[in-house]
């Protein structure tokens, strides 16, 4: 599944909340809390987010490109896995970014609505 929104942040905003773990909350909702050790991301980074309802999930990053500000995660929650491919593109106006998001259909129906919103509100500014 892929996502993708649209808005008036910098697309050097945009990636600076992207790549530090501590502004997830700011702009993903469904994040209550962060807990990883790298201020900011970085191949191998690994962590744990909570969500909203308690919920914690484990995370790994597979890869950090700064020059392109592509980067991909993989998130363990019970016995599903997922793996989630964020790029942030320059706009006219702002900026774009896409998630691509691979996993269990029934995952990927419950984690778009949510998904959606955070994308919003991280374009936004």
């Amino acid at each position: 599944m892929t996502l993708r929104a649209e808005g008036p942040a910098s697309p050097e905003d945009v990636w600076l909340r992207y790549v530090t773990p501590a502004c997830w909350p700011s702009w993903s909702p469904q994040i209550r809390a962060v807990r990883v050790d790298d201020r900011r991301i970085v191949p191998g980074t690994r962590g744990e987010i909570v969500s909203l309802f308690g919920v914690r999930a484990a995370f790994a990053v597979e890869s950090v490109d700064e020059e392109r500000r592509l980067w991909t995660w993989r998130v363990l929650l019970g016995p599903v896995r997922l793996r989630l491919l964020h790029e942030v593109l320059r706009r006219p106006g702002g900026s774009a970014t896409t998630l691509r998001i691979e996993g269990p259909a029934v995952a990927l129906a419950a984690y778009a609505g949510p998904a959606r919103w955070a994308l919003g509100r991280l374009v936004r500014g």
